[in-house]
């Protein structure tokens, strides 16, 4: 985490130099940047309840401080409160199981608290409806809360489209690596926690489903490029959360690493496209910007079929793997999850080339003056982009055997890996028939996204005409 954390922090503050190069407050800028990611570290290393409760609030601070950036806009200073409202809501939630937790075991340390949550697990708090609740269930009900309201799943999630107002490296920063991925990191390291309440896997598994189609569907119909890329990431939230709710946090985990890769470079790259075509983000004049900026068009091809589960880039690797284990699963709400997994990665490959195609193959109807102060990117944006792109290419399958296979011990003890589990065997043993399934489904939505959008684009053009 501190390696994936450190390395995408490196490449956002290189492109911010060239990228606020011109702006009068850089150095309050890149203070807040450095401050937020020193936060994001804080809670990463944490052995305890309270530090980690530390950094939570100090990235929520931060996040406040960089989305109203530009405070003389109105729509970011509002953007930003709503960012703060809904994340104090979440924070509600945090603080409340950490009471809960301090009550019950008189202690904040994670190495105290994790050995003696068995003990605990069958301990009745009280009754409802004949469903008897433990102490572990109000717990974990309370961090869930904390979770669904910093990593904006399906409740609590409509702050998270409004952040765009941020500068495009806030964007890149809060929703590919830090920020939202907070919430599922909290998961992932109290797995020996949630692993013993029943009722919050449930809950997480129906939520994480949800929201991973709902955020797929909504981007299909968003004409603003970043509003596309945070209900993208919305979407892929959903698939950690989910993937959380089946147990397999170490596969949520390697998709958390892969989507941070994938996603901050998507950002970065319509962010310098904006940036240069005079802050317009409409995607509909947008248009024929292979012909002036092909390194940038290459850098988002990438990002896009890593983001899609083309074969043999990292999004591949795990997001087909997720896909795969929410079948192995054989329950019947695993089912659905399996179905609506599958017709997320359709959206998903739909909104991703639909933005390919709009902002690099339609006619543009952008002003001309726009096209005149086009050019290539700097060498700094351009060394940030590459080393994106490395990692888009390369980190599934050079992290896979760190964080999946039976046997390997990479993670020791730090995330609950169940190998009892008949679903991790199954994986290997799915027919060749669902497998494919995924692979289908994104080439499919490649296909509808090039002949729907130009079909959409053509009677654009002629209203546009006759107008």
């Amino acid at each position: 985490m501190l390696v994936m954390i450190s390395y995408i922090s490196g490449a956002i503050h290189l492109f911010s130099i060239s990228y606020m190069q011109n702006d009068y407050n850089i150095i309050r800028f890149f203070s807040l940047l450095s401050l937020f990611t020193f936060f994001m570290v804080v809670l990463v290393c944490a052995d305890n309840f309270i530090l980690l409760f530390l950094g939570w609030e100090g990235i929520g601070l931060c996040s406040y401080l960089l989305i109203s950036f530009w405070n003389t806009k109105l729509q970011a200073t509002k953007a930003a409160l709503k960012a703060i409202l809904f994340n104090r809501l979440g924070d509600f939630g945090y603080t409340a199981g950490l009471c809960c937790i301090f009550f019950i075991f008189r202690s904040v340390e994670f190495d105290v608290i994790f050995p003696l949550i068995p003990f605990f697990s069958n301990v009745v708090w009280f009754t409802v409806f004949s469903i008897k609740i433990s102490y572990i269930d109000i717990i974990c009900f309370m961090l869930l809360i904390g979770v669904i309201g910093k990593s904006s799943q399906l409740g609590l999630h409509v702050w998270l489209p409004d952040a765009m107002e941020g500068p495009t490296p806030v964007s890149a920063l809060i929703h590919a690596a830090t920020l939202v991925t907070a919430g599922i990191f909290l998961v992932i390291r109290c797995s020996y926690v949630f692993e013993f309440s029943y009722l919050t896997l449930a809950l997480m598994l129906i939520i994480g489903g949800i929201t991973a189609l709902f955020g797929a569907s909504s981007a299909c119909v968003q004409y603003d490029v970043k509003k596309v890329i945070a209900f993208s990431t919305l979407s892929q939230l959903g698939y950690l959360m989910f993937c959380c709710g089946l147990s397999s946090y170490n596969f949520s985990f390697f998709h958390l690493i892969n989507h941070a890769f994938f996603k901050s470079l998507l950002f970065l790259s319509a962010g310098y496209i904006i940036h240069i075509s005079l802050n317009n983000q409409d995607l509909r004049k947008f248009g024929s910007y292979i012909i002036f900026l092909p390194f940038t068009y290459l850098a988002m091809l990438i990002g896009s079929f890593s983001l899609s589960g083309v074969p043999f880039l990292s999004g591949f690797y795990s997001k087909d793997l997720i896909i795969e284990n929410s079948f192995s699963y054989y329950t019947v709400t695993s089912s659905f999850i399996f179905i609506f997994s599958v017709l997320t990665a359709l959206l998903t490959s739909f909104y991703s080339f639909r933005c390919i195609y709009l902002l690099f193959f339609s006619r543009g109807f952008i002003y001309k003056i726009a096209y005149q102060l086009i050019s290539e990117v700097s060498p700094y944006v351009g060394l940030s982009l590459f080393c994106l792109s490395i990692g888009s290419i390369f980190s599934g399958f050079y992290f896979l055997d760190i964080f999946v296979g039976l046997g390997n011990f990479y993670l020791n003890s730090t995330v609950y890996i169940d190998t009892l589990t008949a679903s991790n065997y199954d994986i290997t043993f799915i027919p060749f028939s669902i497998k494919v399934i995924p692979m289908i489904m994104t080439l499919l939505g490649i296909l509808m996204a090039f002949y729907c959008n130009k079909a959409f684009h053509f009677f654009f053009s002629v209203h546009y005409v006759e107008r």
